[in-house]
């Protein structure tokens, strides 16, 4: 019989809750209770990410005028932006939770590297310098809060996300203007 079994027609007696008890030095087999895992791993990344990687060309894109000018980009140069940014080519490379995104137009390339859940820098989408958070929100998502480095704009993010059907939505706010890009890959 294991220490602290009973057959399970015997009720313990006083007698025998004192004999069934582990002798000293024996550590009891009951486990002890521990925290819910959200509270032991409270930033788990998704069992099975999306895999981001691939080189992408725009699709369709909603509202990216109206978020230049919500980001005070002056009428000349968002009509320079509009145009180049019309066709972007977009590279992801992504091992784990480390990420590179370049994005070239005929006016800029802009290349970010980060890991998700660690800061890092790069710029808003009208080139001030910023510090970065990128975040998983699901298994398909992952979402970047931006705090600029210096004066003072409106509050900037983005998201990525896959969609079941292999598509890319990128979207970029600007306080609650909101730009929706989408992508497929090549």
């Amino acid at each position: 019989m294991l220490w602290g079994s009973l057959p399970p027609s015997l009720p313990p007696s006083e007698d025998q809750s004192a004999r069934l008890a582990p002798p000293p030095g024996i550590i009891s087999r009951q486990p002890a209770a521990l925290p819910p895992l959200s509270r032991r791993c409270p930033s788990l990344p998704p069992a099975m990410p999306a895999n981001f990687s691939g080189h992408w060309k725009m699709k369709s894109s909603e509202n990216f005028e109206e978020l230049l000018k919500a980001l005070g980009v002056n009428v000349m140069l968002r009509k320079i932006a509009v145009a180049a940014a019309s066709k972007p080519a977009v590279e992801i490379r992504q091992e784990g939770e480390s990420f590179y995104i370049k994005t070239s137009t005929t006016v800029r390339t802009t290349e970010i590297n980060f890991k998700i859940g660690e800061e890092f820098e790069e710029q808003t989408v009208d080139g001030r310098p910023c510090k970065s958070l990128a975040k998983w929100e699901g298994e398909h998502k992952m979402v970047c809060e931006q705090w600029l480095l210096k004066g003072e704009g409106p509050k900037t993010a983005w998201t990525r996300e896959m969609t079941n059907d292999g598509e890319l939505v990128l979207t970029m706010t600007a306080d609650d203007v909101v730009c929706t890009r989408i992508y497929v890959r090549e």
